[in-house]
């Protein structure tokens, strides 16, 4: 097959930039300008103080404490000496890079939670200004006070709902990832609920100056655009997501923006959007100054595994074929990396178009194939088999066995059934997430972090109706399962949240969202009394109030009392299909029930595609002192490398470590213990000669015990 076609190249004549009217990143080596180190997302530094041979040094100088307990996975920008950053309530602050001293805080008064991973800084000439996603609110600010700049939007700020073409009071959407500049244009993505309703994931590119919209990529397509028919004929009115919830590159010189989207909504069952789902799952090559199509790669059709592009890109130059090309590379979800010409589109390496099993449950209609790259290889296991089961110990062996031989899984793309679990590998949460990959300009080497470990899986079915336990299999079931029990730490169970919180404080909760979970505004009066009625309570009451289903003891029965009461005689469009909830597959003991390494990091040479080298990133604790380490474990935030061939990484979450490697070899030269586990991507900058590096310690919503999460920056350097 001619990939191009596949790609859907468009011919549109590239915006070549020129002189000083392109914004572009500074290019000043002792500075850390973009989210990612450079508008191409490349992770790395120039600088080479802290280098192989002295970085078993470090000592750390200083660290900011916000005094707030929400976690962080924020990266700073360093721009002249001074850290612009983010607290865990999304106050935006400034601070001295030397000494870590407070120099001014700017709060929206926006009771504001969930990731939020960095701002951006716009310049031309000498005029600079800050941009800072708040939730729904896209804010301008000056960078030397930390004041709003009011001639930008409404009062300095703009309101994300808006331009959707959907009621505004209903949409729930906000920046987990800061935007990306062309000119005078900041265009931003946004994070969405994975559930309808949901609004469109469209890519939107806003005047700096005035906030004012100029240009907007329909993530749906609308009648008479490319990719319309590849949804149900009403999917733009009514659809939802295939969002960019992870960031952007942008090719300056090119006039290119690159977007990789997540899945489309609901994330599991496709029935009411049958089709491919253009651009859902997708790398889109956009024209940064009009937004026109110019080309795309989509990495899963029909994706029913939540198989989001999770990383923004890395851009890059690599030679191939005896020729330099100008490239980019996107991980994914499932554990492949795709490398492509970013101009053309073209794959630099083959991809397969492999089938892939077919769904049984009604309604749904897989996709008959599925594209795979033969290079490189995939970063994190496909498969799971009875001999890759864990070995931990004879009783974790046992069990994992006994549970595997009830569960199915043929392939990667495994589609979920009733009544049988699947098993997902890589997990759900990948693979590749969104801490993204380095870069080493000077070789075309990646350096990129995976979790391996494996996830469960299942279909429910109900009628639909605004019950309060539809409502919830709708709408939560997803993360907290059919019978609210959720899967802990990461998805809290929802059976006693009476003893907890309030009928009013849950509608708060719903409404505002809190952590991983979004807002759901458009749940309110009858609807949203029902939910919270039944979350309470366990009791299912009817829209209208009359009765209850008896549900007060679903915890145990959910999903076969749903199954066999609902599912005879119901009409197609009374049914409703909903996930049984995120569940990893843990033996009794908590651990992977796979062999480790259950998270690693490797370098590969994107010249080739070949392995350079690959290690265990991050161990437990607990399992550590019995003598097995590095087994490697779950982790978040990406790596940095630097000219001093060192990569710097946190990310492992039970440890709490900040690591130093080689980037030559992998051996590990350093590392230190942080006061919460760095989930985030560190950065390097440089003040008065001396080199300095900070990551931020914020934990993890997987540990959920007293104290487990906070909000440090800490600080390292080589002693004077």
């Amino acid at each position: 097959m001619n990939r191009l076609i596949r790609f859907g190249i468009m011919v549109i004549t590239l915006a070549v930039t020129t002189g000083a009217a392109v914004h572009k990143a500074s290019t000043k080596a002792t500075d850390w300008t973009s989210y990612y180190g450079s508008v191409g997302n490349d992770h790395y530094s120039p600088l080479k103080q802290i280098d192989r041979s002295n970085v078993s040094h470090l000592r750390e100088v200083w660290r900011f404490d916000t005094k707030e307990a929400g976690g962080l996975e924020t990266t700073p920008l360093i721009i002249n000496g001074i850290l612009y950053t983010l607290t865990p309530s999304q106050k935006v602050i400034a601070l001295d890079g030397r000494s870590g001293k407070l120099l001014w805080t700017f709060d929206s008064h926006i009771s504001a939670t969930g990731p939020n991973r960095g701002l951006s800084m716009w310049q031309q000439g000498n005029e600079r200004r800050l941009f800072a996603g708040v939730m729904h609110r896209l804010y301008a600010l000056d960078p030397k006070t930390g004041r709003s700049i009011e001639s930008f939007g409404t009062h300095g700020y703009l309101d994300l709902r808006e331009s959707l073409g959907r009621e505004i009071a209903t949409q729930s959407i906000a920046l987990t990832s800061p935007g990306v500049f062309y000119r005078d244009l900041i265009i931003v993505g946004g994070r969405v609920p994975e559930t309808l309703p949901a609004p469109p994931g469209d890519v939107r590119a806003y005047d700096v100056h005035s906030g004012k919209l100029r240009w907007s990529f329909h993530a749906i397509p609308h009648p008479g655009e490319p990719g319309y028919d590849t949804w149900p004929a009403d999917a733009w009115m009514s659809g939802g997501s295939a969002n960019n919830w992870a960031g952007m590159a942008i090719d300056t010189e090119h006039g290119i923006v690159y977007v990789p989207t997540g899945s489309a909504a609901p994330d599991f069952y496709g029935g009411a959007r049958l089709g491919d789902n253009l651009y859902a799952n997708c790398v889109l090559a956009l024209n940064a100054e009009t937004g026109k199509l110019i080309w795309h790669f989509q990495g899963v059709h029909h994706d029913l595994w939540d198989r989001d592009f999770p990383s923004p890109p890395t851009l890059l130059t690599v030679h191939h074929d005896g020729k330099e090309i100008p490239a980019i590379a996107e991980s994914s979800k499932q554990g492949l990396l795709f490398v492509f010409n970013r101009l053309t589109g073209e794959s630099l390496f083959p991809i397969e178009d492999k089938p892939v099993p077919a769904s049984d449950i009604p309604g749904e209609k897989t996709a008959a194939t599925q594209p795979i790259p033969t290079l490189p290889t995939p970063f994190a296991r496909q498969e799971i088999t009875e001999a890759t089961l864990t070995t931990r110990t004879q009783q974790a062996h046992s069990w994992a066995l006994e549970q595997f031989r009830k569960m199915r899984h043929i392939s990667p793309y495994t589609p979920f059934r009733l009544e049988q679990d699947t098993l997902v590998m890589p997990s759900f949460e990948g693979g590749g997430e969104w801490g993204g990959m380095a870069v080493d300009p000077r070789s075309g080497v990646l350096f990129i972090n995976a979790n391996d470990y494996a996830s469960i899986g299942g279909l429910a079915v109900h009628k639909r109706s605004s019950s309060g336990r539809s409502v919830y299999l709708n709408q939560c079931s997803q993360c907290h399962g059919d019978s609210r029990t959720g899967s802990p730490p990461a998805f809290p169970s929802l059976i006693g949240i009476d003893k907890k919180l309030s009928s009013s404080d849950i509608e708060k909760l719903i409404h505002m969202g809190r952590g991983r979970m979004p807002s759901f505004p458009n749940l309110q009066t009858t609807t949203l009394h029902n939910l919270v009625q039944y979350l309470l309570t366990g009791i299912d009451k009817e829209a209208d109030g009359r009765g209850e289903a008896g549900l007060s003891r679903i915890e145990t029965e959910a999903k076969k009392s749903t199954i066999l009461a609902e599912s005879p005689g119901a009409s197609e469009k009374e049914v409703q299909y909903t996930m049984t909830g995120y569940r990893r597959f843990l033996d009794p003991d908590n651990y992977p029930a796979v062999s480790p390494p259950w998270g690693t990091l490797s370098a590969i040479d994107l010249n080739t595609g070949q392995y350079l080298w690959k290690r265990p990133l991050g161990e437990y604790p607990a399992l550590a002192a019995q003598g097995l380490k590095d087994t490697g474990t779950e982790n978040y935030g990406g790596p940095l490398v630097t000219a001093g061939g060192v990569i710097f990484i946190g990310a492992t979450n039970f440890d709490r470590k900040f690591r130093a490697f080689d980037e030559g070899t992998g051996k590990l030269l350093w590392e230190t213990t942080l006061p919460f586990a760095g989930n985030a991507t560190p950065a390097t900058y440089e003040i008065k000669g001396k080199q300095y590096v900070v990551i931020a310690a914020g934990g993890s919503s997987l540990m959920v015990a007293k104290g487990s999460l906070g909000g440090v920056y800490v600080v390292y350097a080589l002693p004077d």
